[in-house]
């Protein structure tokens, strides 16, 4: 049986590599099998010194496209250097973030080559021997069932993250770095600038802890002791639909069905009911605490820690705690 290549397509912000895309390398080599090669392509403007961190966390050759005009995402574009590094590379299978860009790119890529995709993979099986195909599990109609299922090659594979483990780094490794010049595409469109509404300083999708509030923050105002939680925790802020549609916050912070997902560590929903809607974006974090003054509120069901009470008299002292096991073991 010939020897594969895994194609890992890495998304980049502000300079940095996201999270999601060492995760996406870690899926790649889950499915690699003896003698298959994992590499990675970068495209963007500016990101060629990135290529150093992919070699590290185990991608053997990295595919740059790197021209001003990719500078920020632009569909066409990016499916035109995508098309350019799929020829230069053979891939198998091809792994992306489950990001904004990856939920983008993804299927246009799929349907350009006729290839097929698997969506919001939370964890990767590798296939028992050299004909056996990788299994991939997605979660399904809101969280509530998981389907396990495998993809005729090639394909597509997205990877929700902070599901699945990313690989540890390696010392000193430096890229082995191909430069591809994709051919130039007429683009129906120009991106001239985008404004960014962002949840601080923490990416909300990639946050490790989450700090979300409900109807129950009251006011724009009631946000600031979520946040100063969240500062002392290094997580983000989030919200319900309720608090959005009250005005307390931008959509950008938005958890559940028509929100963002996140699965962190730690959520901590303050003032939350705990409406169907809400639970799909968050219900498969990995510790949920509620703070809520109902007693009955559905919060409490998926839960693994509840506190009954006013969130404004709760959360300031949970802070205070956190910020002294952080102050001590500092």
């Amino acid at each position: 049986m010939a020897d594969k290549t895994w194609l890992v397509i890495a998304e980049a912000r502000d300079g940095a590599l996201r999270q999601v895309s060492f995760e996406a390398l870690a899926a790649a080599r889950a499915v690699q099998q003896s003698g298959d090669t994992v590499v990675a392509a970068l495209i963007g403007s500016g990101v060629a010194p990135l290529a150093d961190a992919l070699a590290a966390r185990g991608a053997a050759r990295v595919y740059i496209v790197d021209r001003p005009e990719l500078a920020v995402y632009h569909p066409e574009a990016y499916l035109a250097a995508s098309r350019a590094i799929l020829q230069a590379a053979q891939p198998a299978g091809m792994f992306l973030g489950h990001t904004a860009m990856g939920r983008d790119l993804a299927p246009l890529i799929a349907a350009a080559h006729n290839w097929g995709a698997v969506t919001d993979v939370t964890a990767v099986t590798p296939g028992a021997g050299p004909e056996a195909a990788p299994r991939f599990t997605r979660p399904l109609y809101a969280g509530k069932a998981l389907e396990t299922r495998t993809a005729a090659e090639p394909f597509v594979v997205t990877v929700r993250p902070n599901n699945i483990q990313a690989p540890q780094p390696a010392d000193d490794v430096a890229a082995d770095v191909v430069a591809i010049e994709p051919a130039p595409v007429p683009l129906r469109a120009i991106v001239k600038d985008v404004i960014k509404k962002t949840s601080g300083k923490v990416d909300l999708s990639e946050a490790k802890v989450v700090v979300a509030g409900g109807r129950g923050v009251k006011s724009t105002e009631g946000f600031a002791p979520l946040q100063e939680l969240a500062d002392v925790l290094g997580g983000a802020v989030g919200a319900s639909r309720a608090a959005c549609d009250a005005g307390y916050c931008d959509y950008a912070l938005q958890i559940g069905q028509t929100g963002k997902v996140v699965t962190p560590e730690l959520y901590i929903a303050c003032g939350i009911s705990g409406a169907i809607q809400h639970l799909a974006g968050m219900s498969g974090s990995r510790v949920i605490v509620a703070v809520n003054k109902d007693p009955e509120a559905p919060i409490f069901k998926i839960a693994d820690y509840g506190i009954v009470g006013d969130l404004f008299e709760i959360v300031p002292l949970l802070t205070e705690e956190f910020r002294k096991l952080r102050d001590a073991s500092s």
